[in-house]
Order: C-alpha cells, then structure tokens, then sequence
C-alpha cells in the first residue's frame, strides 16, 4: 500500500462531524528544526461528513518529514447555532504538527473540537 495523508473533523460538543471547515496542510521539512522555508501543500473544506473526499496526500507525494495541519476551527464555531450560550471558542486556529519517517505508510490524523478544547491521534 502506498503511504497516504488522511483526516477528518468532529464536533464533541454537538455530537457530529464538522462539516465545511476550513484547513491547511503544510510541509515544514526533512527534519525538525531544519532551515527550510515552510511549503504549503493544499487548502480543502471537509464535506458532510467532516472529511476530505481525498487523500490530502497520497503515493509518491508522501515523503519523509514534518507536516503541519492547520483547522480554521473560530470560522466553524462562529457559525454554530449549538454554541448560541457560548459567545466564541478561544480557539481561531488549531495547528497539528507531526512527523512521517515511512513514507509508505497511512497517517490518519483526526481532530476532535469543541470551544473548550480539542484532541487528536493517531487513527488508522
């Protein structure tokens, strides 16, 4: 199989997926800390369902380094009428940053959000 970069976005304070949020998926480098500029890779929305209907990486594309997700999660909560006792999420941005050293490998990595708070790991 050849090594991919997948993702996908839920809501723990309504209880579904995050449907239209904004992210983008960086390359920061062959290494951590290494002197290279940062490369934007792709900007995607996720769908209905809180995914991207493709890999945001796939193949030959996957190489080893350090990738940067970053989730516009203040546009999705600012539109929430679930949060309407919530004035805003202290979170505008959330960046996940994360190493690849096999290339041929899937790299799932979810966010889970709410105002308070989010998490992530590693999925499958």
């Amino acid at each position: 199989m050849s090594g991919r970069i997948t993702t996908h976005v839920l809501d723990l304070a309504g209880g579904k997926p995050v449907a239209g949020i904004s992210l983008e998926l960086w390359y920061l480098g062959a290494a951590a800390g290494a002197e290279q500029s940062p490369s934007l890779i792709g900007a995607y929305k996720t769908n209905a369902d809180g995914r991207i209907d493709q890999p945001l990486l796939a193949g030959d594309e996957v190489q080893p380094g350090v990738y940067e997700l970053i989730f516009a999660a203040g546009e999705y909560f600012g539109r929430m009428e679930h949060l309407s006792a919530i004035k805003e999420s202290i979170f505008d941005f959330i960046p996940i940053r994360f190493r690849i050293q096999d290339a041929s490998k899937h790299y799932h990595v979810p966010l889970l959000v709410a105002p308070g708070g989010y998490s992530t790991y590693r999925g499958s």
